[in-house]
C-alpha cells in the first residue's frame, strides 16, 4: 500500500513539474508596434564614425546626471549605470497613517529605488561613418519592508529627448576639445 502512495505521489510530483512546459507561445520573440515606437523613442544616430568619442560623452553625460557606471565595455560599446534615489511618495505615507490609525496595522509604503541606464552604440550606415546612440531607463522600487514593490522600464519620452539634447551637446565639446 506504501508502495502505491509513493507512485502516486511521485507521478502527481511528475505531472505538477513539466505540466508549465508546453513550449514557447508562436509570438513570443515577434516584435509588435510597441516595441518598434519603444527603439525609435530610444535611439539616435549621430554622423561620425568615432564611436569611442560617443562613449566618453556618454561617461561624463551619465555622470553630470548623477549616475554611477557600474560596467563599461569600449569595444563592445556598452556602458551600464545606476543611481540610488528616494522614492517616498506622500500618497502612500497619508494612505498608511489612515490605514494604521484604522486599526488595520502598518503597511510597507515606497522607500528607495535604484534606476538604470543602459547605452548601447553601433556603427551604422553603408561605410559605418555613422554612429546610432540606444539607451533604456528602468527602475526597482524597494518598500520599508525591503521587498521589492516595482520593476519598470521608463518611457517617457520627454525624458529621452532631453537625454539626447543633453547628449548631442556633449558629443560637440567631445568633438572639439571643449
Amino acid at each position: 500500500m506504501r508502495k502505491f502512495y509513493l507512485y502516486l505521489f511521485l507521478s502527481m510530483l511528475f505531472t505538477l513539474t513539466f505540466q508549465g512546459c508546453g513550449g514557447i507561445p508562436k509570438d513570443a520573440l515577434s516584435m509588435n508596434k510597441a516595441t518598434l515606437e519603444d527603439r525609435q523613442l530610444q535611439t539616435r544616430v549621430f554622423d561620425t564614425s568615432d564611436e569611442k568619442s560617443i562613449l566618453s560623452a556618454l561617461a561624463s553625460l551619465l555622470q553630470d546626471l548623477g549616475f554611477n557606471l557600474d560596467e563599461s565595455e569600449t569595444n563592445l560599446g556598452l556602458i551600464v549605470s545606476s543611481k540610488e534615489r528616494d522614492a517616498t511618495n506622500a500618497g502612500q505615507v497619508v494612505l498608511s497613517l489612515l490605514v494604521a490609525l484604522g486599526g488595520g496595522g502598518s503597511m510597507p509604503i515606497d522607500s528607495t529605488q535604484k534606476i538604470r541606464a543602459s547605452v548601447v552604440t553601433s556603427p551604422v550606415g553603408e561605410n559605418e561613418n555613422r554612429t546610432a546612440v540606444r539607451v533604456t531607463f528602468q527602475r526597482i522600487v524597494w518598500d520599508t519592508s525591503g521587498g521589492v514593490s516595482r520593476r519598470e522600464k521608463l518611457n517617457e519620452p520627454t525624458m529621452y529627448q532631453e537625454f539626447f539634447e543633453k547628449l548631442s551637446k556633449a558629443v560637440f565639446l567631445e568633438a572639439h576639445s571643449i
